[in-house]
């Protein structure tokens, strides 16, 4: 089957739906691929790259149509460019059916099979890797904090020079979502005061641990609304989110907004009032705008000055890194292509009975097949029944129970007497190997075994270098005890080779150990 890339048609739209780098990969899959002349011009991939890669560059658009059997897309084809396909192809890309109704019948009349990328159910963990939704929301998040640093008026971060003092610049991001975290690292990374709000409280530990303080709005509500997205609130929570947010305009010298709910508009959460409430110079960043915007005074697609204040309203973000962004598109296509292509034989199967097909398949054969119906997920796992309580004494010794003082003795006791019959009547060269091994299985259970389970995963790998003990054994055995005649008995062939690789083994054992301590203490650090 071959795979067409045509040109992006949207306005300002850059980005392009494969790079050469995965046309190789799709063409190691089966499929050929061909490419609309200059398709990737805007995002630095030129036609000679695409060839060197082996797909077929096409010039113009109507041909490309017009022969494609699958056809990659980033932003929804035009009723125009739709009218250019062919009949019974498929579409893969963005394709918004909620709010596209037009374009979803003008497609069904195709008799397409049209896969909408943003219809993935992000509940399934291994829809990850097929996720555009979140990989150009870590990218737009990223280049709004960079937008904002170009508008704003000084460093992000605080300096203490012989010119002055600068102090840190105060940024407050309203969601954190995908795109509200890459902003907040972002902005922590270049040194400001980052702060933070979402509804779902869930969220507030990631927030943290890349940088920023929470704030959080003083009303209870739960805002999770199912697939990574947020609910709309109530009323009372909107309330005091506003006085939250308005306090925020006053002291923050950065807004950026990121609040949005599938198929409504934007959520208005900065109101004029607020921005006039803001120092001369601050900066609003409204990622938002493309849906109207989060404050009431963005214009879609501009930035500009009101009450001193900057606002960016940019709905091109994402395309404002466009070799990146197509870069992470590309790939997130190429791992949809892998699971309708199990086969690697240029075929795709559009499997219905697999969630994930089944979650992004809006049409199928012309047929409207969106929205797709609930996922079945698994059922919660039970809890585990209560540990019952120990047995009250007399009444035998539970899993738990310590051993009494008079069973301890008995058990030393054995033991002494078991390793005295030993000692009497064993060879002398038994018993220093004997002794070796007690000492082994002791430091073993000591060191190991009698570890809480749950510092087990930190301390394997130090434990492992410890317990390398039995290396003393291995030299042992190479260099053995010297006789009564004053020479040293030479050891038996057999075990000269099993202690030249004990000792072989231990030192990897015990070097390791320690590389790996190194690593996992690495991780805790910044």
């Amino acid at each position: 089957m071959l795979i067409g890339v045509p040109l992006e048609t949207a306005a300002g739209e850059k980005r392009v739906a494969t790079v050469p780098d995965v046309v190789e990969k799709l063409v190691k899959l089966g499929f050929t691929v061909a490419v609309q002349s200059g398709a990737g011009a805007a995002a630095n991939f030129d036609d000679d790259t695409y060839r060197a890669a082996g797909a077929e560059v096409v010039g113009s658009a109507a041909a490309l149509w017009a022969k494609s059997d699958i056809v990659f897309k980033v932003r929804p084809p035009s009723l125009d460019e739709v009218a250019l396909m062919r009949e019974g192809s498929a579409l893969i890309g963005f394709v918004w059916p909620a709010q596209n109704p037009a374009l979803m019948q003008a497609l069904a009349a195709k008799r397409a099979t049209v896969l909408a990328i943003d219809a993935l159910p992000r509940q399934l963990s291994r829809a990850q890797k097929m996720d555009a939704l979140t990989s150009m929301a870590g990218v737009s998040g990223y280049r709004a904090v960079i937008e904002a640093a170009n508008a704003f008026g000084r460093f992000f971060n605080g300096q203490i020079t012989a010119a002055g003092k600068i102090p840190p610049a105060k940024v407050f991001i309203a969601g954190a979502g995908v795109a509200g975290l890459a902003a907040i690292g972002t902005a922590a990374n270049l040194g400001a005061i980052v702060r933070a709000n979402d509804t779902r409280a869930e969220v507030a530990d990631q927030v943290t641990s890349l940088g920023g303080e929470f704030v959080k709005v003083d009303y209870e509500e739960e805002g999770s609304g199912g697939g990574g997205y947020a609910k709309v609130m109530s009323e009372g929570f909107q309330q005091a989110q506003r006085e939250m947010y308005a306090k925020q305009a006053k002291e923050c010298d950065i807004i950026i907004t990121t609040a949005l709910i599938p198929g409504k508009p934007a959520p208005k959460l900065i109101t004029a009032e607020m921005v006039k409430s803001m120092k001369p110079g601050s900066v609003i960043v409204d990622m938002a705008a493309e849906q109207g915007g989060n404050c009431e005074l963005t214009e879609p697609g501009q930035a500009v000055v009101k009450h001193g204040v900057t606002i960016v309203g940019y709905t091109d973000l994402v395309s404002r890194l466009a070799k990146q962004s197509s870069t992470l598109y590309s790939n997130n296509l190429l791992r949809l292509t892998e699971e309708l292509c199990k086969t690697k034989d240029g075929i795709v199967n559009v499997n219905m009975e697999d969630d994930a097909i089944r979650g992004l398949t809006v049409i199928k054969d012309g047929t409207v097949t969106w929205p797709a119906p609930p996922l079945k997920l698994p059922a919660p796992v039970a809890k585990p029944a209560a540990v019952a309580a120990p047995a009250p004494k007399g009444h035998g010794h539970g899993a738990s129970e310590p051993m009494s003082a008079k069973s301890l003795a008995i058990t030393f006791g054995v033991g002494a007497l078991a390793l005295l019959v030993v000692g009497l009547f064993a060879p002398a060269s038994f018993l220093a190997h004997f002794t070796v091994f007690v000492l082994a299985c002791f430091i073993g259970y000591m060191v190991i075994w009698n570890v809480t389970p749950s510092l087990h995963t930190p301390l394997m790998s130090v434990t492992n270098a410890i317990s390398s003990i039995i290396a003393i054994g291995a030299l042992v055995q190479i260099a053995p005890p010297l006789s009564a005649a004053g020479a040293a008995d030479r050891p038996n062939t057999l075990i000269l080779g099993m202690a030249v690789l004990a000792l072989v083994l231990t030192a990897i054992n015990m070097f390791g150990g320690f590389a790996v301590t190194r690593r996992m203490l690495a991780m805790f650090r910044k």
